[in-house]
């Protein structure tokens, strides 16, 4: 583990900076943007922009790195984000900024893919696992530190626009330095929307819902803490609190996934997460409590996630596993890209507490569903459920799970061959080595028998 981490600790320090810079540039601009009187709706526009971009990115990022490669792809997107935020910084208007945040995501989505793809040629079946939890402690560190950085200057000026540029430009230096071999790379196969929700229906639904509650975090957080009346050094704490509630609830919440199923930590979550979030529509105050509601209704909503995760890879097999994580990374954008508007509507009407009300609403949504679900499938065995994985919103990111061996995918093939679509060129490979080696050997057989019949 340690000898691949210290082969790929190149990709780990972009990404961190790459991190730092996202989680920096998304406070930045819903600070900057109540500053600006942009207005809360138009706030949760602009704001949405990033994961229509994300949308976008996903699909077509895969045929850039197919075209020209790991390196060129992930140089011309560092470069594409880079600029996008120092157009933000000298065109004040909200139009501008959404086309930007649009940009910006469709960036990020390649520099994710790339790494990720990078990160995944590094690793083998006995190590998946813990290297994906060593690149989510990296990105989810990067996010919360970026939130400290808002206070370097103030948000008004355009230093911190330089900031992010300068962190995004300084993460291409190490990975295109890196020694680190090119990974062979396959566009990924999808899973259909309405098929995936046919096999996992809380999966598909409860992935959506929870783009919602992220898409609102990240979109309107800032907004929310700057509309309360908080400093800029407070703004920072908040969002940094939030992202390390997250964090820190996720391995509590999967050591009780593994033991009771995640369907039942997924309906604990939601209902826990609700009831926080409406009973924090009434708190006007500050301090510490603060920052403890925040925590826990971001510790209880964000590993939801990885949750739905492993409750849908439960119902699939192991080749399907990688072709519908791009599916769910859909889902979870699409509902990212609503959730911010929609919350931001509800700020306008409501104030500053429509902010709670709304994941309060949306979470317990998920909870009622998932309480019915329950009632119309009969749980996976414990001894077959997944191991609980902390993911990332990336279609890569499935492909790090232990889960999904080779093994596995070789007897899936056996038994119906044609239902088989791989999504790296490696797998491919390797399978076709094998076949040929296998049928080699049967004629090698077949001749020996020829000579003994002479």
């Amino acid at each position: 583990m340690l000898s691949v981490i210290s082969n790929c600790w190149a990709l780990f320090l972009g990404m961190g900076l790459i991190m730092l810079g996202n989680g920096l540039q998304a406070t930045l601009l819903g600070v900057r943007a109540s500053l600006e009187g942009f207005g809360t709706t138009i706030t949760g526009f602009v704001m949405s922009g990033y994961f229509l971009g994300l949308i976008a990115g996903c699909n077509i990022v895969p045929k850039f790195i197919g075209q020209v490669g790991h390196i060129r792809t992930f140089a011309a997107l560092a470069s594409l984000a880079s600029t996008s935020i120092l157009v933000q910084a000298v065109f004040v208007d909200p139009w501008i900024w959404w086309t930007m945040r649009l940009v910006t995501g469709f960036a990020y989505s390649g520099t994710y893919i790339v790494t990720e793809s990078w990160i995944n040629e590094a690793a083998e079946n006995g190590t998946r696992g813990k290297l994906l939890s060593f690149y989510m402690l990296v990105s989810l560190g990067g996010m919360a530190g970026g939130q400290m950085l808002l206070n370097l200057f103030h948000p008004s000026g355009f230093e911190l626009f330089v900031l992010v540029s300068f962190l995004i430009s300084l993460a291409v230096i190490p990975i295109l330095l890196s020694t680190a071999r090119v990974p062979q790379f396959g566009i990924l196969e999808h899973v259909g929307i309405l098929k995936l929700y046919q096999v996992s229906p809380l999966g598909a639904f409860g992935m959506f819902i929870t783009g919602m509650t992220i898409g609102t975090f990240f979109g309107m957080g800032a907004v929310y803490a700057t509309d309360i009346g908080l400093s800029v050094k407070d703004v920072s704490l908040f969002m940094g609190t939030l992202i390390f509630g997250g964090f820190f609830f996720q391995y509590p919440l999967g050591w009780l996934s593994d033991h009771c199923g995640p369907i039942k930590v997924i309906i604990f979550s939601c209902t826990g997460g609700a009831a926080v979030s409406f009973v924090a529509m009434t708190f006007t105050g500050g301090g510490i409590l603060l920052y403890v509601i925040i925590a826990t209704v971001g510790g209880l909503a964000m590993p939801l996630y990885s949750l739905c995760c492993v409750y849908t890879n439960d119902y699939l097999t192991p080749t399907q596993m990688v072709a519908a994580s791009g599916t769910l990374v859909l889902l979870s954008a699409l509902g990212a890209t609503i959730g911010s508007p929609v919350t931001a509507f509800f700020m306008e009407i409501f104030g500053p507490q429509a902010f709670y009300g709304s994941l309060g609403v949306m979470l317990s949504t998920v909870a009622i569903f998932a309480l019915w679900r329950s009632t119309q499938r009969v749980d996976v065995q414990p001894e077959e459920q997944g191991e609980f994985i902390v993911m990332a919103a990336s279609p890569l990111s499935a492909s790090l799970n232990p889960d999904v061996k080779l093994s596995e995918i070789e007897a899936a093939a056996d038994e119906d061959p044609e239902a088989i679509q791989f999504s790296f060129e490696e797998l491919v490979n390797d399978l076709e080595n094998q076949y040929d080696n296998s049928s080699g050997a049967e004629e090698n057989s077949h001749s020996s028998k020829e000579l003994q019949d002479e």
